[in-house]
């Protein structure tokens, strides 16, 4: 390859998720330019809606978008939950309690208004659509830029490589990172809007737990109500995600056979589910995040594509957005010269091993959480299921509030 065959780059960021966006912006922050590739020709807002805890404010914060993500939505003020079976609650927690170590700053942002938050305070042309990466290579010039080779046969020099492409990444197959393990558990989720009046549910989350399934909604403004449900799957389950409307009666056919109310059922017939599909639940193995590369060399990996987990922490897309301040502080200190002496390919190494060795442990903690708290709160055994009724769903509820009170840090 030729050098002026392919386009030269400072910093090249895989993919306009909450991570990659987090990563360009704090670096735009500090001063310092990226790129970002976005595999879609748009911004996408699949997902519908992210959980933001106190972590991730601390975050967005951080990164100067807080104040426009709280404007735009409601704040949660409390948990509930409920056993799918009796339709008695097991739990109630108070987000603003003091008791509890609130107020716990909580929302239900729809993941198409973070973006476009972040996406609004980076230069123009910072992100390119339709650019889908489909392999990486060493420049074979004695440069230690890697070559990120598109799907329309372009190719671009990076001085530094950054994947934030998700679960599939390819940047994380470049680096060896183990490939993520499917959980035995799928997932679908929808939106239900009210904008004729307002939907009238409180600001709080509800979950219903029990009979092999999860289910749990929240209000993110006056008009929308976002909503999931995680599930083991069966031979009966054959054929579910074929369609939009196969999904929905899925979903209708199990909450009917419980105790969930009648209002519920009610949004979760009234939802957007154009792109629902029954989703495999993957986790990479703590284990293989303790031992393996989370950097090499000028590469490095944040969000999905480092950690994915199970969503029943709700903190897949807080813990993207701490990547994105702990990277683009690390980075920015480094491309900037503020760091520790060196040169600057020096530099820029000790600060990806600086942000893999900040970001190791918390990743494991909270992959780990996740999948143990998923399985105690769906698995569908008499004795666990008792267990969980009248023992454990305090420490379950309180588990969330444990891992949302971290503080990444500012620029």
């Amino acid at each position: 390859m030729q050098r002026d065959e392919s386009t030269a780059e400072q910093i090249v960021i895989v993919g306009a998720g909450p991570a990659g966006l987090a990563v360009s912006l704090g670096l735009y922050r500090n001063g310092v330019r990226s790129v970002v590739l976005e595999s879609s020709p748009a911004l996408r807002a699949s997902g519908y809606a992210i959980t933001t805890w106190r972590n991730a404010f601390r975050a967005l914060d951080a990164l100067g978008v807080g104040d426009k993500i709280r404007k735009l939505h409601l704040h949660v003020l409390g948990l509930r939950v409920f056993s799918s079976s009796t339709g008695e609650i097991t739990h109630e927690l108070d987000f603003t309690s003091q008791e509890n170590g609130g107020p716990h700053e909580t929302c239900r942002v729809r993941r198409d208004l973070l973006l476009r938050a972040m996406e609004e305070e980076l230069p123009p042309g910072t992100i390119r659509y339709s650019s889908k990466i489909v392999s990486i290579d060493h420049d074979d010039v004695g440069s230690d830029a890697k070559l990120v080779h598109l799907a329309d046969g372009s190719v671009l020099r990076a001085k530094v490589l950054i994947g934030c492409d998700g679960v599939n990444s390819e940047v994380a197959r470049w680096l060896g990172l183990a490939k993520p393990s499917y959980s035995g558990r799928l997932a679908t989720r929808g939106l239900a809007r009210y904008p004729d009046g307002g939907h009238g549910f409180a600001p709080e989350f509800l979950q219903f737990i029990g009979q092999g399934f999860r289910f749990g909604f929240v209000p993110c403004d006056e008009a929308d109500v976002y909503w999931f449900y995680t599930w083991c799957p069966s031979q009966n389950d054959n054929g579910v995600s074929e369609s939009a409307a196969k999904m929905k009666q899925h979903v209708l056919n199990k909450l009917r056979s419980s105790k969930v109310p009648a209002e519920a059922l009610e949004m979760v017939e009234r939802s957007d589910m154009s792109d629902a599909y029954a989703a495999p639940l993957r986790f990479r193995s703590p284990l293989s995040l303790l031992f393996s590369n989370i950097s090499k060399g000028n590469v490095c990996v944040a969000g999905d594509a480092l950690h994915p987990m199970t969503p029943d922490l709700g903190q897949g897309g807080c813990s993207a957005l701490e990547d994105g301040v702990v990277l683009a502080r690390c980075l920015g200190e480094a491309v900037l010269g503020e760091s520790e002496a060196g040169t600057e390919k020096e530099r820029i190494e000790a600060a990806l091993r600086k942000y893999a060795g900040m970001r190791r442990w918390r990743s494991v903690s909270l992959v780990g959480t996740a999948y143990v708290v998923g399985f105690v709160q769906q698995i569908d055994n008499a004795i666990v299921s008792f267990l969980r009724e009248k023992v454990l769903a305090g420490v379950l509820a309180r588990s969330l509030l444990k891992m949302a009170d971290y503080d990444c840090g500012t620029l």
